[in-house]
């Protein structure tokens, strides 16, 4: 019998690629620390590392999309999270449209949202001395824009089990 660890189980939740535009400048970062966090008004968070270059666009930027990666888009997941955009113009790499205020929507990724920044906020571990710096921020956005229905039988979800293999572009 094999032993289970049901919180591993359910802390392996779905990837997502979050991109944002500001400045004339795009970026993206693939994302495991992300959820629904109201109901109403509907609200949703993501985090970005403080060390990565797509926090450094959206900190600028009024909106970020959110991407639902499926188990079948891990070339898409190793594009947005093993470069760094300080490096790569990922951009180039891949089909995408400009979205609200340039905020890139990826053409390959059927499940989609565009948030409006609603406010931002630090987590993670502190620096020493007692300080409360963060290595995460939070984003905390509104729904604005997202993609229609998706048709079909929903396929599988790429989830963290899959990509903790990655090696991230950037120090985390």
């Amino acid at each position: 019998m094999t032993e289970q660890d049901p919180f591993a189980e359910a802390s392996d939740g779905p990837m997502f690629a979050v991109t944002a535009a500001a400045g004339g400048e795009r970026a993206g970062c693939l994302v495991g620390f992300a959820s629904q966090c109201s109901i109403h008004p509907p609200r949703f968070v993501v985090w970005l590392s403080t060390a990565n270059h797509t926090y450094r666009v959206a900190r600028e930027a009024p909106y970020l999309t959110v991407h639902l990666l499926r188990r079948d888009q891990r070339a898409l997941a190793e594009l947005f999270g093993g470069e760094c955009g300080d490096r790569v113009d990922k951009f180039a790499r891949v089909g995408w449209r400009p979205g609200l205020e340039g905020s890139p929507v990826l053409t390959d990724v059927r499940t989609w949202f565009t948030g409006r920044v609603e406010g931002r906020f630090e987590g993670g571990v502190g620096g020493g001395g007692g300080t409360m710096g963060g290595d995460h921020v939070g984003f905390l956005l509104s729904l604005a824009e997202r993609c229609p229905p998706v048709e079909g039988t929903v396929p599988a979800l790429l989830r963290y089990e899959d990509v903790g293999d990655l090696e991230a572009g950037h120090p985390a």
